[in-house]
């Protein structure tokens, strides 16, 4: 008898990603097909969910050719946070899937901010919350039964079930994580309330595979879908970060911090929002700092080359402050912030090894932040993206964070969805 599987599928940004585990959490399997870019006029960027469906299939097509589909017994999705679309009570689109970056509901927005608590998931044009509000007023069709995210339509396609959705999916359409209702002041909008989708814990059985969808895809009827998340928190599942105090901290464009605690951290002037993870919370904010500040002043080559001269053992001394341009929103909530990046030493790879330091700074400083509003203190960092990669950086973080950094094995959202079908839940 085969060995079950557990899926994860990812709906991300440029493609559809499978990926399948076996009962032991190790990879069997993994493929992508690709998506084509939305469609975009100004801030309105949308897509025909159909187009998502299409990928879910010919990626599992592909997947099947290296693995046995009927020995699945799971599936949980992963979506992008606040793309949102409305259907009819068999879960046919009757909306466009608006898309997490669309931004065309600023009027909406105003609405919400007049009205939701500072740390509501729901501010901003680009909230679900405010989409949905755009897709009502523009005229709504009788027959729309359904409020739903991205990750839910096609999990829902897959369960031939639909409103519902996951902690995680329904935080931009209002949800509050913390009492784990739909609050009252969304009534004050008047969003009907049956469009709203019923929420569970990401990894709760949803129910079981739709059996004329098994046959279609090549699946067992007895395949269980699961609640699944967003792709940000997919790519959290994925570092297997799981104790109390594990963080993982992103070296990309801008510089990311997310931490695992016991308690939601909330700080909407400083853009520190909590994400719910069965019974515990992700709490986390965004620097401007990062890999644009750094490309203000090196190309990506030239840093290569300047990573072989610096000595991360030996501090420079050097007090920096990298920013890519005036403005900072944590951990220091100054919108007129300048980047400090002076004096400048003649070498440059004492330039360079000061501006590691001074991101690495930024870093430490956040995760006290983090800790001055009641998170529990740092155990151990998880470093992913670009600059992850850098090992004379990993040395610098870890002197200056005091604990152990680790770069993850994997990113992929896929590969966290799939360990939320292995798991069952988030932990």
């Amino acid at each position: 008898m085969a060995q079950p599987l557990f899926l994860g599928i990812d709906v991300g940004t440029s493609a559809v990603r499978g990926c399948a585990l076996g009962a032991a959490g190790k990879v069997a399997g993994m493929t992508a097909a690709p998506l084509p870019a939305p469609r975009q006029q100004g801030a309105a960027i949308d897509q025909e969910p159909a187009i998502w469906w299409e990928a879910v299939t010919r990626m599992l097509r592909e997947l099947g050719r290296s693995l046995d589909l009927g020995a699945v017994a799971r599936i949980a999705v992963d979506g992008t946070s606040g793309t949102l679309l409305l259907t009819d009570e068999t879960g046919a689109p009757l909306s466009t899937g608006l898309m997490y970056n669309d931004a065309r509901a600023a009027g909406e927005a105003a609405r919400i901010k007049a009205l939701a608590p500072p740390e509501s998931g729901a501010h901003g044009a680009s909230s679900a919350l405010a989409k949905l509000l755009h897709l009502l007023r523009e005229g709504g069709d009788a027959r729309v039964r359904h409020a739903i995210h991205q990750a839910d339509w096609i999990a829902g396609r897959l369960a031939g079930r639909f409103g519902w959705s996951d902690e995680n999916n329904a935080l931009k359409l209002g949800y509050d994580p913390v009492t784990r209702r739909w609050p009252d002041w969304i009534d004050r909008l008047e969003v009907p309330r049956h469009l709203l989708p019923d929420v569970l814990v990401p990894g709760a059985l949803v129910g079981r595979i739709d059996p004329a969808m098994a046959g279609t895809l090549g699946l067992s009827p007895a395949v269980e879908i699961r609640a699944g998340t967003t792709d940000g928190v997919a790519a959290f599942i994925a570092t297997r970060a799981s104790e109390v105090g594990d963080a993982v901290t992103s070296l990309g464009t801008t510089l990311v911090v997310k931490l695992l605690s016991e308690r939601p951290i909330f700080a909407p002037a400083q853009g520190v929002y909590s994400h719910r993870l069965g019974d515990r919370w992700l709490a986390g904010g965004a620097s401007n700092s990062g890999g644009t500040a750094l490309l203000a002043h090196f190309t990506a080559g030239q840093m290569e080359a300047l990573t072989a001269r610096i000595d991360p053992a030996r501090p420079t001394g050097l007090d920096y402050y990298p920013l890519p341009k005036p403005g900072e929103r944590f951990p220091i909530a100054d919108a007129a912030l300048p980047p400090r990046v002076t004096p400048r030493p003649s070498d440059d790879a004492v330039f360079f090894q000061g501006l590691l330091e001074g991101i690495a700074a930024i870093e430490a400083l956040a995760y006290r932040r983090l800790e001055e509003l009641d998170a529990p203190s740092l155990k151990r960092v998880i470093s992913v993206g670009g600059g992850a990669k850098n090992e004379a950086w990993t040395k610098i973080r870890r002197r200056v964070l005091g604990v152990p950094v680790e770069t993850a094995e994997t990113t992929e959202a896929g590969f966290g969805a799939a360990l939320l079908a292995l798991r069952g839940g988030p932990a």
